[in-house]
């Protein structure tokens, strides 16, 4: 059966990890995720088990929300606490009206440079392979939106803050950005994903408790209708076959569903004509 859980994903783990601590609980290998967190990061983590893996490119691109604390005075080579020490360096405190003021200049659309460890693909292989194996490249820049920043604390030796993002957004890579306006280097080393899209970590299940049998779930068909447009359609069989059908909406996508169950996700191919865009059965 297609299920969706919201998982409280603790530190010092991989996304891979919770997946595959997750195949026994769930009695299944065909387990995904949304979106990664690093080993560092904490918080919401969307997983779909079963069939509601076939859903997996129509929940991704939400925006996100996160909490951060960065420290003043050391780099690595990953940006974060959990890489190896590249650069040290004293430092003076900034002003905590300065730093307001570099945060408050970073609420806008910008290309950032995402970190070398990432899993970004150039020319087929993803950056933090070419990290690993000491070749050079040039790393491309990525658009991303923030929407909105807020100093939570400023201390002695670093600062945390709330930001509110688009998918893409690489936290560690902003914080790197921010640290060189304010003319220091620093490492990013705590970070919680508190939201993804409208789903907050309140709603979400730790790990542990999962893991013991206490848990939520929620169907593909109610996370998907509160993205699309409904449209029950009887010919369940029909669907299953890929029948292009009419439908009279201003919508380019919408779910395909019989009795509140996801059956595929159809899209415009001409004015009034839909056809199969992913079959969720």
């Amino acid at each position: 059966m297609s299920k969706v859980i919201y998982v409280d994903k603790p530190e010092g783990i991989t996304s891979f990890d919770v997946c595959y601590k997750l195949r026994k609980v769930f009695n299944t290998k065909a387990i995904g995720h949304t979106g990664t967190l690093d080993p560092l990061a904490s918080g919401v983590m969307i997983v779909l088990v079963d069939k509601a893996t076939k859903a997996n490119q129509f929940l991704v691109g939400d925006d996100k929300e996160y909490v951060a604390e960065v420290v003043y005075g050391y780099q690595t080579d990953t940006l974060d606490k959990d890489g190896k020490i590249i650069k040290k360096e004293d430092f003076k405190v900034p002003d905590p009206k300065d730093l307001n003021a570099v945060l408050d200049s970073y609420i806008k659309t910008y290309d950032q440079e995402p970190p070398l460890t990432s899993a970004i693909k150039v020319k087929g292989k993803k950056l933090y392979d070419y990290q690993r194996q000491g070749l050079s490249v040039e790393i491309p820049k990525r658009k991303v939106t923030i929407y909105d920043m807020t100093l939570l604390e400023a201390k002695d030796d670093g600062f945390s803050f709330k930001v509110k993002v688009s998918s893409g957004t690489y936290i560690r890579s902003l914080s790197r950005d921010i640290l060189d306006d304010l003319g220091l280097i620093g490492t990013l080393v705590s970070l919680r994903r508190i939201s993804v899209g409208s789903i907050e970590v309140k709603d979400c299940d730790k790990l542990d408790a999962i893991l013991e049998g206490r848990y939520h779930t929620h169907s593909l068909y109610d996370v998907l209708a509160s993205r699309y447009e409904v449209y029950e359609f009887e010919d369940d069989k029909a669907i299953r076959n890929g029948k292009k059908i009419k439908i009279d909406t201003p919508n380019d996508e919408v779910l395909i569903a019989k009795d509140k169950i996801a059956l595929a996700i159809y899209r415009r191919e001409d004015k009034d004509i839909f056809r199969s865009s992913r079959g969720l059965f």
